[in-house]
C-alpha cells in the first residue's frame, strides 16, 4: 500500500449556483464529482477487444451519495455537508470506464445495455472508498476480476488498494485525498488488465 500526498490533486465541486429555481430551495450540501484518470503506459491488447464495466457492487454503506468516515475499524460516518454527485458505484463505474476508454487499447469499452458485443467484464467491488479519520488518509480499496464473456471463466483478479494523506482536515482536502487514491487504483486497474488481455 502506498501513501500519496494530495496536495495537488483537483477535484471538481459541481456547480451549484442556479439551482434555487429547483423546488425553490439551494441544497445545502457541497457535491463532489472523482477526476478522470489519465492513463499511459499500458500494454498492447488483442485487436477487436470489447469489454464491459459493470456496476461495482458494494455494501450499504458504501452504495449512496454519502462520503464515508471511518473513525475505528467497526464504526463509520459519513462527511458532513458534502456528497458524491451519484451513487458511489455509479460514479465509480463512469470513472473507470472513461479510464478504459482513455487507455486507447480497447476497440470498444461499454456499460451495460449499450449492445456491444463484449469479449469480457470487468467485474469490480468497493472495499473501502473513503477518509481514515484518525489520520486524515484516504483510503480506497477495489477488488477486480476479468470475465471471459463468452464462457463465464474468471480470467484474473485483484485487489488494488492505495492509501493518500490529506493535505488539511476541511472537506474539500478529503476529497481530494480520495480522488488522489482512487486515481491511483485507476491507472492500476487499467495497466492491469491490458497485460492480461
Amino acid at each position: 500500500m502506498k501513501l500519496l500526498r494530495a496536495a495537488q490533486i483537483a477535484v471538481l465541486p459541481l456547480s451549484l449556483v442556479g439551482c434555487g429555481a429547483i423546488g425553490g430551495m439551494m441544497p445545502t450540501d457541497d457535491t463532489y464529482e472523482l477526476g478522470v484518470p489519465r492513463i499511459s503506459d499500458t500494454r498492447p491488447v488483442r485487436r477487436g477487444t470489447q469489454v464491459l464495466i459493470a456496476e461495482p457492487q458494494a455494501l450499504k454503506a458504501l452504495d449512496s451519495q454519502n462520503i464515508v468516515v471511518q473513525t475505528d475499524p467497526l464504526t463509520i460516518q459519513y462527511l458532513g455537508k458534502s456528497q458524491w454527485s451519484d451513487r458511489l458505484p455509479r460514479v465509480v463505474q463512469m470513472r473507470l470506464a472513461q479510464a478504459f476508454q482513455n487507455s486507447d487499447r480497447f476497440t470498444g469499452v461499454g456499460l451495460p445495455g449499450q449492445g456491444l458485443a463484449i469479449d469480457y467484464q470487468i467485474v469490480t467491488e468497493i472495499r473501502s472508498f473513503g477518509i481514515e479519520a484518525p489520520s486524515n488518509t484516504a483510503h480506497v480499496a477495489i477488488a477486480v476480476k476479468i470475465l471471459n464473456d463468452r464462457n463465464g471463466v474468471v480470467a484474473s483478479e485483484r485487489v488494488f488498494e492505495e492509501r493518500a494523506v490529506a493535505a488539511g482536515s476541511d472537506n474539500a482536502a478529503l476529497v481530494a485525498a480520495i480522488d488522489a487514491a482512487f486515481e491511483n487504483v485507476a491507472r492500476d486497474i487499467v495497466s492491469w488488465a491490458t497485460a492480461r488481455l
